[in-house]
């Protein structure tokens, strides 16, 4: 019998994913990263990327937000998480464009520019 763990997705408004999982991958700013049964306990935060939630074919693009796993429950907490399932072409390249025009402000700090770059990675792979 293959191992589980308890996966909760929230947002604001809902809860989006609530289900026993074997493993989902994150994009943490550490890189990407695979969690699994009996991971050690881990608090982090996501830069913009896709949550891929292996078994259930599941995928969310997150821009950012927090993570928990702890005895077997992952959290994953965000207010800017959306299905991909949902986003059509044309959302995702309207999202590609504004982001493109956010990076080429001139007065935004370091931070800001590696997210944004991210961001613009990410959403450019997904809308291939």
């Amino acid at each position: 019998m293959e191992k589980n763990f308890n996966l909760e997705i929230i947002s604001p408004e809902k809860i989006l994913f609530s289900d026993k999982v074997s493993s989902v991958t994150i994009p943490s700013f550490e890189g990407e990263m695979t969690i699994l049964p009996d991971h050690i306990s881990i608090i982090t935060f996501l830069r913009p990327g896709v949550i891929n939630i292996n078994e259930n074919k599941k995928k969310y693009f997150a821009e950012e937000g927090t993570v928990e796993f702890a005895k077997n429950n992952l959290t994953i907490l965000s207010s800017t998480i959306i299905d991909l399932d949902s986003l059509s072409k044309d959302v995702i390249l309207s999202m590609l464009e504004a982001s493109k025009k956010e990076l080429n402000q001139e007065n935004i700090d370091d931070k800001k520019r590696y997210i944004i770059s991210h961001k613009i990675d990410c959403l450019s792979q997904i809308s291939l």
